[in-house]
């Protein structure tokens, strides 16, 4: 099986890269995990809503474009229903004995635009406190990893 882990923009803190590099290494037995990076569109200071819309709007296309041929596209969007790690746990199960792989959206600092998010059928939501794009990306690889020890039965912590 594969994953994709589809986002905007780079990790810049060091804290953050060592944890996914860490979940990188730990996913390496369940499944082909992989980042693609796309850079963030030039957000102008103090940009109106229409400037800021029209940066969600590129980075979309991008996002849209840049989903692995043959991949089931989800979107993590903080307005989607909730999902838990035994939900994530059966869809990755499922997707697994499938034969499907799967690619995991994350929007950048603005979030996803209306055009992506309405063309992709999957969207969950791991909170409905606010994250930063590249915290989800953290919490996203520990979630992938938490839900292959479910899937196979092996102990993770609760």
């Amino acid at each position: 099986m594969q994953i994709q882990i589809l986002c905007i923009g780079k990790i810049k803190d060091a804290w953050i890269a060592s944890g996914i590099a860490e979940f990188e290494k730990r996913l390496r037995p369940y499944a082909k995990v992989f980042v693609t990076e796309l850079a963030e569109v030039r957000i102008p200071d103090n940009a109106s809503a229409t400037e800021e819309q029209r940066v969600k709007e590129k980075e979309g296309e991008l996002l849209l474009t840049n989903i692995k041929s043959g991949f089931v596209p989800v979107a993590l969007d903080p307005r989607a229903p909730l999902i838990s790690s035994e939900d994530l746990a059966k869809s990755v199960g499922d997707a697994k004995i499938e034969g499907a792989n799967l690619c995991f959206i994350i929007g950048g600092p603005l979030g996803l635009s209306p055009a992506l998010l309405s063309s992709v059928p999957k969207k969950v939501s791991f909170s409905k406190m606010t994250f930063t794009h590249t915290m989800c990306r953290l919490i996203l690889f520990e979630q992938i990893y938490r839900a292959f020890r479910i899937v196979s039965g092996e102990p993770y912590h609760k």
